[in-house]
């Protein structure tokens, strides 16, 4: 019997596997299709994190208590520093749960290549179906660190501490998205350059330290009296996040809410620059890992 005797003419194909693409072929459609895949990567990556733990997932709610506690006797306590007449235990909260998301979504997906290198070698999927799983996984450790917040928040209220949420709230998920889009476009330029520059690998994690420092969440912007110093933390996209979810849930902040749309801004091409530049490296990226 012949092959092409084997072959039927007449199959449909399901899959088409090309092997070049144009940095602007970024195959949209083959992602959706692949959805299913990528909630199996956001199950994989939620339950990863704690298993074999003791505790599981009560980490995402003792994490950010205790981090939340040491930054309270840190910089409340001990450096004392002002926290806008709130109390100190709801500011630093409010900064973490908010700050958590954006650096966990910038880190995790840095190492999309480096950490992936073996599956994207074996079996062919959308490459981008990976940092993509990552930030929807986050969002739901996210959730659960945003409930505790609002448990604490209630409880502040109820005791009097003078704190009064508004409608600003409702801007919640614009705030997620920037988040979503600059951790994403962020991540996914630094996953690409390690491909050929290891030793961005190294910074990652310290960088997004310094630039927590250059956001604010461990003290407000009303503290920054310093012209030149002002600029440049308004410079940065996080910091009108920041100020906004503490003005939307604590009613407290020096910012102009018109600066979210500087953030968004930049958030958006920070991501579009991040997917071309992702697209164009996955091409021959197993070349360097």
């Amino acid at each position: 019997m012949t092959s092409q005797n084997i072959i039927d003419s007449n199959a449909t194909w399901t899959k088409i596997i090309r092997p070049k693409r144009g940095l602007l072929d970024l195959r949209l459609r083959e992602l959706w299709s692949a959805r299913e895949l990528i909630m199996l990567f956001v199950w994989r990556d939620f339950v990863s994190v704690y298993k074999q733990t003791v505790l599981g997932p009560l980490w995402f709610v003792i994490q950010p208590v205790l981090t939340t506690i040491v930054f309270t006797v840190i910089f409340g306590n001990i450096a004392k520093l002002p926290t806008d007449g709130l109390p100190p235990f709801l500011f630093y909260m409010a900064g973490n749960t908010i700050w958590a998301y954006f650096s966990a979504c910038l880190v995790s997906t840095s190492n999309t290549f480096t950490a992936n290198a073996g599956m994207f070698g074996k079996v062919y999927f959308p490459r981008m179906s990976i940092p993509i799983s990552v930030v929807i996984s986050n969002l739901i450790s996210f959730a659960i660190r945003f409930g505790m917040f609002i448990l604490f928040l209630i409880y502040f209220m109820l005791s009097g501490s003078g704190i009064h949420p508004n409608w600003w709230i409702l801007v919640l998920p614009v705030l997620m998205l920037i988040m979503a889009l600059l951790g994403l476009g962020i991540g996914i330029i630094v996953s690409s350059l390690t491909t050929k520059y290891r030793d961005l690998q190294q910074l990652v994690g310290f960088g997004v330290q310094l630039l927590m420092y250059g956001t604010p969440v461990i003290y407000p912007l009303s503290t920054i009296n310093n012209g030149f110093l002002h600029w440049l933390i308004m410079a940065n996209p996080m910091t009108a996040v920041v100020e906004v979810f503490r003005l939307a849930f604590l009613g407290v902040s020096s910012i102009n809410p018109i600066s979210l749309l500087y953030s968004a801004g930049f958030a958006v091409v920070v991501f579009l620059i991040g997917v071309l530049i992702f697209n164009h490296v996955q091409n021959n990226f197993m070349d360097t890992v």
